[in-house]
């Protein structure tokens, strides 16, 4: 039997009056916009009551001068079915301001989130709280901009010169 999506919404609209700020279907495709203060709750829910036991990826957008909030944390599930013969989606996003780029880490629900959000905080900047091992996982630790940015200056070589520089006068270890 597949499963009904908009059961699925009435559903966190129930449970989560409060949480879930916005719908929008296009092609086909379903996108949650919810609170991230409920976030952990909303996919721990999600994951016990309807299956979607694959977080199949995890990114953030930078809307620079565009929207406020700035950031948008965006999360894909994937529902496969009791015989593996369904294949449902949904896209949920939360939004991440510039005053407070924390937001709470999915490792406890999903230990694949582990990698998705270091390359997130390592990308973006924004802080996943409760993650386990939250550091740079692409660039140098001692790197201080955020290549993925909108206001990142690619021109701007001093933050590279000068982490490549300690790297060469510490050696190999």
């Amino acid at each position: 039997m597949s499963l009904d999506l908009a059961q699925v919404l009435d559903v966190l609209n129930s449970k989560f009056p409060q949480s879930i700020l916005d719908v929008k279907e296009y092609r086909g495709e379903t996108t949650i916009l919810i609170s991230k203060d409920k976030l952990r709750d909303i996919f721990g829910f999600l994951k016990e009551k309807f299956e979607f036991t694959f977080l199949a990826d995890l990114t953030a957008v930078d809307y620079l001068e565009i929207k406020s909030p700035r950031y948008e944390v965006v999360y894909h599930l994937h529902r496969f079915g009791p015989d593996c013969e369904e294949n449902v989606r949904i896209r949920i996003k939360a939004e991440v301001s510039e005053k407070d780029l924390s937001i709470q880490s999915l490792t406890p629900i999903w230990s694949g989130a582990d990698w998705l959000e270091r390359e997130v905080y390592d990308m973006f900047g924004i802080e996943f709280t409760g993650h386990p091992d939250l550091r740079r996982i692409l660039m140098p630790e001692d790197y201080g901009p955020y290549p993925l940015r909108k206001d990142f200056d690619v021109r701007d070589r001093e933050a590279s010169k000068e982490s490549f520089k300690k790297e060469l006068e510490q050696g190999p270890e």
